[in-house]
């Protein structure tokens, strides 16, 4: 994962994904319904807690402010979110300014208020006087919150304003693509990743994400080729490794994607991608009926 992803972690990231729809299932024409990104629950199943996700740990540069109250604020994030939250409540109420919104912000997601977050978080960034390259984190920081939401539209449109101000930003770039194939728009996010893969050729998280995406839209050389790529800069890719069962299934190979699976849990134990990869299992054993 890198580092601006890293703001929400990847377990809460996966459950706002998975909530957008299911990835994978015995029929031969896929559902259009999911993100280009990771493989979400098969049918029927319940949506990961979005709540339940790892809280925000403070974000990296470029911050919306500085000084030591806003370091303060930023630091009990992850293990006291309360306390943030009524920390930064305070100090707004003696001129905290933009650095006291953005961590506010930032404790409501880690309290569970993910929807009052990231409106929050877009506020800021529409308000806000700083660089636009600070202003476009904040942007995609309220697109990654409203994936968590479960409200795509908003997600696309603060990921697509970020994109106007920082324009060859890859993380930013790879945000919107996983807003556009949440909206079914997958040659957006193909675009998208395209632009990200031309500024980054190894991310394997790109590479990952595209390669779902061409599958979505029919492509399963091209498909096959990004998860290839990516398995090729890290074998141990438990996404990837995800990706790659769910084209062998599709292409009868039931023993070549048991094998991927069983990697992806071991790869990655206790992880929301091990849990799909074991509800895929869970579907292979049950058979084609299912």
């Amino acid at each position: 994962m890198n580092a601006r992803h890293a703001v929400f972690g990847g377990a809460a990231m996966l459950a706002a994904l998975s909530a957008a729809g299911a990835w994978w299932e015995w029929r031969s024409a896929p559902r259009v319904v999911a993100v280009a990104a990771l493989p979400a629950a098969p049918p029927g199943a319940a949506a990961p807690d979005a709540n339940a996700a790892p809280l925000p740990i403070p974000p990296v540069p470029p911050r919306i402010a500085d000084g030591p109250d806003y370091e303060r604020c930023l630091s009990m994030l992850a293990s006291d979110p309360s306390g943030a939250n009524a920390f930064a409540d305070a100090w707004q109420a003696t001129g905290g300014g933009d650095g006291a919104v953005h961590c506010q912000a930032l404790a409501q997601i880690a309290l569970g208020e993910v929807a009052t977050g990231a409106d929050m978080l877009e506020k800021l960034a529409n308000t806000s006087h700083a660089p636009d390259a600070a202003r476009a984190a904040v942007y995609g920081q309220a697109g990654q919150a409203w994936l968590m939401a479960g409200d795509a539209n908003r997600a696309y449109a603060a990921a697509s304003l970020a994109l106007t101000l920082s324009p060859d930003d890859p993380d930013l770039l790879v945000d919107h693509s996983i807003a556009a194939a949440t909206l079914e728009k997958y040659q957006d996010a193909i675009d998208d990743l395209d632009r990200a893969l031309d500024l980054d050729p190894r991310r394997t998280d790109a590479l990952v994400y595209r390669g779902s995406a061409w599958r979505h839209v029919g492509q399963l050389a091209l498909a096959q080729d990004d998860i290839d790529r990516a398995l090729a800069i890290d074998p141990e890719n438990a996404d990837a490794l995800l990706e790659r069962g769910i084209l062998r299934e599709r292409q009868g190979d039931r023993n070549g994607a048991r094998q991927d699976w069983e990697h992806a849990i071991a790869a990655a134990p206790d992880t929301a991608t091990s849990d799909l990869a074991q509800q895929n299992l869970a579907l292979l054993e049950a058979g084609p009926a299912r």
